[in-house]
């Protein structure tokens, strides 16, 4: 029973990881109606660069923090360069370009820092150290740090007046304009917002998949169940959709079909969702007359 409860406790730290880049992604489909697949390597770079900040000398907390202000600069950037002039283009334009820039990113990284694997420690070892024996102290700090980061989210768009505005938009971006709404304000700081969420994601899961320039892959796509199961346009059932992806994960690897074969299982998820409810468990399916 302990090595069952610990598979689900662990589960729900890997599902933190999930359910902050799940959020990203959720950030993403709402401004483009289409997945940003270079999320995961954005959020590889950011690590790396924290990484860099921590060999410098600065302390992690410190790195932590300028990481979050540069993601956050990084998206405004990436939107206006980018992804603003392809708006009104054909979502397929979006998609192409999301995999561009993953791969420019991961080839950059690679040429920057080689393709070693890094080890990046994590800053929860000595403060949590009490967790135990079923969470390692940084899996406890990964789910506090998920947990504050969602309930700042969640206060953001409840009770902010540029929140609202963001929900406004993504319902119907026409009728914020006429309201007064700026799109492309909206849009660049949803793309802010979205690198963060995946900076966060990616400095949590270092300490354990190690850093290099792939370390992201893997998480991006339990992210992707995880936010396609609840619902890639709601926040709330991609955030209770990478939770579960977590402790699904843990469990089939454990009980059920081995390491091996669980990511099979996951996309196996992924098509099946796709199949049966596009839209997800918390998402609504619209209906148009003609």
């Amino acid at each position: 029973m302990q090595a069952f409860l610990h598979q689900i406790a662990s589960g729900l730290a890997a599902g933190g990881i999930y359910a902050s880049l799940a959020i990203a992604l959720v950030l993403i489909y709402r401004c483009t109606s289409s997945v940003n697949f270079a999320q995961g390597e954005l959020a590889m770079f950011s690590t790396y660069m924290s990484w860099a900040l921590v060999q410098a000398g600065a302390s992690w907390w410190v790195a932590f923090a300028v990481v979050v202000v540069g993601s956050f600069l990084l998206g405004l950037a990436l939107e206006r360069v980018i992804f603003q002039p392809l708006r009104h283009k054909p979502v397929l334009s979006v998609v192409a370009a999301s995999i561009a820039l993953l791969i420019i990113l991961n080839s950059l990284v690679g040429w920057l820092f080689g393709h070693e694997m890094l080890e990046f420690a994590t800053p929860f070892g000595g403060v949590l150290s009490r967790a135990e024996p079923y969470l390692s102290a940084h899996e406890v700090g990964v789910l506090l740090v998920t947990l504050a980061e969602l309930a700042a989210v969640f206060a953001f768009f409840r009770f902010t007046r540029f929140g609202l505005a963001m929900r406004a938009v993504a319902v119907n971006a026409p009728s914020a304009e006429l309201s007064g709404i700026s799109t492309n304000k909206v849009l660049a700081v949803g793309w802010g917002l979205a690198a963060v969420a995946g900076a966060v994601a990616g400095l949590m899961a270092a300490p354990i998949v190690f850093l290099e320039p792939s370390m992201m892959m893997g998480p991006l796509i339990y992210a992707l169940a995880g936010a396609l199961l609840g619902g890639i346009a709601s926040p709330v059932g991609a955030v209770a959709g990478g939770f579960a992806v977590g402790v699904l994960e843990n469990l089939l690897g454990a009980y059920v079909v081995g390491n091996d074969l669980k990511l099979t299982c996951i996309m196996l998820l992924i098509i099946a969702m796709l199949v049966l409810r596009p839209a997800g468990i918390f998402g609504k399916t619209a209906q148009v007359r003609v």
